[in-house]
């Protein structure tokens, strides 16, 4: 069987990686000053981190309707004999809603909740995308990948929240509490939502390199064929500390470093970093 893996623009894996696989694309929908972009199409994260710094005020995102679906799985449908499309989690959005109602039309498009977000949604679609290359058939690869779905594992150290509190993730109080105190906040996929499970002190480095021991140090329950290293725009040094600390904790087969797009970054802001990998 030939299988076409796609997924929503917030998988965040690189062009080279997107290439590697043949995994397709569809953008999500970002609001700025009261117009929609694309994303990654029309509007880049640098474009985002601008537009607050100069205005003040922030951008929001919008899910890709059924319409929208509906003509994207149509590219693929006739000259494949299964579409497997990777949805950014329905605890984040209603793409997967929306993806489902348009996959009603076609007889061999599949839709899968990816409970996840970023480049643990991107995991998901490059182990899907592996098995279609290996040869699995469209329900084999369905039946296998709700396995993996459970044993990703994201995680963003954010710097600033008032980010992801104007986009709904957290609470005035909190985002209030950590700016003041100067904290940086952990942020982990737990069950298909996003929750602040622990805050840091210091530079945002150090707190990299803390954050990244505390997620790895001791562990014998990790896949070590990859992790990757996902931010908007985090500082080189900032980056550097994760690859140290990853090294020092963990031997991974790859560390593969991939910028998070913009309906990521309209949520967490510029100095956002993040460890994704898979569990046993």
């Amino acid at each position: 069987m030939t299988i076409k893996i796609t997924s929503d623009s917030t998988c965040d894996l690189s062009q080279e990686l997107l290439e590697m696989f043949d995994i397709e694309m569809i953008p999500l929908y970002i609001m700025k000053n009261g117009k929609a972009y694309r994303d990654g199409v029309d509007i880049t994260p640098a474009d985002i981190f601008s537009y607050v710094e100069k205005t003040g005020d922030f951008c929001t995102t919008a899910a890709v309707n059924t319409f929208d679906y509906i003509r994207f799985f149509e590219r693929f449908s006739t000259g494949y004999d299964a579409v497997i499309h990777i949805s950014l989690g329905s605890g984040f959005s209603v793409c997967h809603v929306n993806a489902v109602d348009a996959a009603k039309v076609f007889s061999n498009v599949y839709v899968i909740d990816s409970k996840n977000l970023s480049s643990g949604q991107g995991h998901i679609a490059f182990e899907a995308a592996k098995m279609a290359e290996a040869g699995d058939d469209a329900g084999t690869i369905r039946r296998k990948i709700t396995d993996v779905i459970e044993r990703v594992e994201t995680s963003f150290l954010i710097d600033r929240l008032d980010y992801i509190f104007k986009g709904g993730r957290c609470s005035l109080a909190t985002a209030l509490g950590a700016n003041f105190l100067h904290l940086r906040t952990c942020v982990e996929v737990s069950g298909g939502i996003m929750q602040v499970t622990k805050k840091y002190r210091g530079d945002f480095e150090s707190c990299v390199e803390t954050y990244v021991r505390d997620k790895l140090e001791g562990r014998d329950d990790i896949v070590f064929d990859r992790i990757f290293i996902t931010h908007p725009a985090a500082p080189p040094k900032a980056v550097e500390a994760a690859r140290k600390a990853i090294g020092r904790y963990a031997r991974f087969n790859e560390i593969i470093e991939t910028k998070a797009g913009c309906t990521i970054s309209c949520h967490c802001g510029p100095r956002t970093l993040g460890i994704l990998f898979i569990r046993k």
